[in-house]
C-alpha cells in the first residue's frame, strides 16, 4: 500500500483545514479538496486563486459570500441524511463561509481557465441515481457531474453505499486520453462511515507498471488519491453505510467523465 495515496484522518490537515489536498500535495496538476470545520458562529475566508470551487455542506448549514452574492445553504444533519444544496464560486474571488450553528464543509476544487459566475445549487435539482443491483447497489448524487452542473473543469459527485455492499465496481479507470472512450481525470475519494467504529475498504490497482496501488481500511475523515489505475471496489462494512465524495478534474479540452471497465471483472456483472 502506498502511504502517499492513502491519507488517514488528520494526516493532511493544514491550518484551518482538517483535510487540505491540492495539486502540490497530491503531486498532480488539477484536482483539490479541502474540509473545514467551523465552531458555532465561526467563519472562514479564502481566496479562490486559479481554481473554481464548490462549497458543499457535509454537516450543518452556512452562508457563503462572494462576488457581491450571499448564498444561504441549508445544508444537512449529516452526509447520510440526504442531498445538500451547495454554492459555486469562481476563480480569482474572495470567499467567506460563516456558520451560526457550526458544521463541517467540503471545498471541492479544480484548476481552471474560464471564470464562470457564482451560483447557488438547490438540493431538489441534484439528480440522484441508483446504480448497480443487489450487493453492488449504491446511490449516486450527481450534484456537479459533467451533465448536471456547469463548471469549467471540476466534476464532483457523492456516493452512498449501503452496509455490506460494494461500489466503484466493476473496477474502472480514467487515466488515458482516448477521445470518445476514456478521459484523463485525477480523482480524490473522501470518506465518512455511518455509526461509531465503522470502516470500509478501498482498492486501487495498477493499470500500468509502477502505477497506483492501494488497499486501505478507511474510516471517517480519511481520503484516497487516485492519480491513475483501476479503482474499486469500495466496500462498506455490514451494518455501516459508507459515504464518499469524489472530486475529479483533468487536462482535457472537454469536461467529461468517460471510463474504461477492468476486462477481468465485467463478465456476468452487467
Amino acid at each position: 500500500m502506498s502511504t502517499e495515496l492513502y491519507l488517514p484522518r488528520g494526516s493532511a490537515a493544514d491550518g484551518s483545514y482538517a483535510l487540505d489536498v491540492g495539486p502540490e500535495r497530491a503531486g498532480w496538476a488539477h484536482s483539490a479538496l479541502r474540509v473545514v470545520e467551523l465552531e458555532p458562529g465561526g467563519t472562514h475566508t479564502f481566496t479562490s486563486a486559479g481554481s473554481e470551487w464548490i462549497v458543499l455542506p457535509l454537516r450543518g448549514g452556512c452562508t457563503v459570500r462572494t462576488e457581491g452574492h450571499e448564498f444561504q445553504l441549508l445544508g444537512r444533519d449529516s452526509v447520510f441524511a440526504g442531498v445538500s444544496d451547495f454554492a459555486y464560486v469562481p476563480r480569482d474571488a474572495r470567499v467567506q463561509i460563516a456558520s451560526g450553528a457550526g458544521g463541517r464543509f467540503a471545498l471541492a476544487g479544480a484548476k481552471c481557465e474560464r471564470r464562470l459566475p457564482a451560483r447557488y445549487g438547490p438540493a431538489p435539482e441534484v439528480p440522484v441515481e441508483r446504480r448497480g443491483s443487489g450487493t453492488c447497489e449504491r446511490h449516486v448524487r450527481n450534484f456537479a457531474s459533467a451533465d448536471a452542473f456547469d463548471c469549467d473543469k471540476l466534476i464532483a459527485v457523492e456516493v452512498v453505499t449501503p452496509g455490506g455492499n460494494w461500489s466503484s465496481y466493476p473496477p474502472h479507470k480514467h487515466d488515458e486520453d482516448r477521445p470518445g472512450e476514456e478521459s484523463r481525470l485525477e480523482e480524490i475519494y473522501y470518506f465518512e462511515i455511518d455509526g461509531p467504529g465503522g470502516f470500509g475498504y478501498q482498492r486501487v490497482s495498477p493499470s500500468r507498471e509502477g502505477g497506483a496501488d492501494v488497499l486501505a481500511e478507511v474510516r471517517s475523515g480519511d481520503a484516497v488519491l487516485v492519480p491513475d489505475g483501476w479503482h474499486g471496489p469500495s466496500i462498506a462494512q455490514p451494518g455501516h453505510d459508507m459515504y464518499y465524495l469524489n472530486v475529479m478534474a483533468g487536462p482535457g479540452a472537454t469536461r467529461e467523465w468517460r471510463i474504461c471497465f477492468h476486462p477481468d471483472h465485467t463478465e456476468g456483472y452487467r
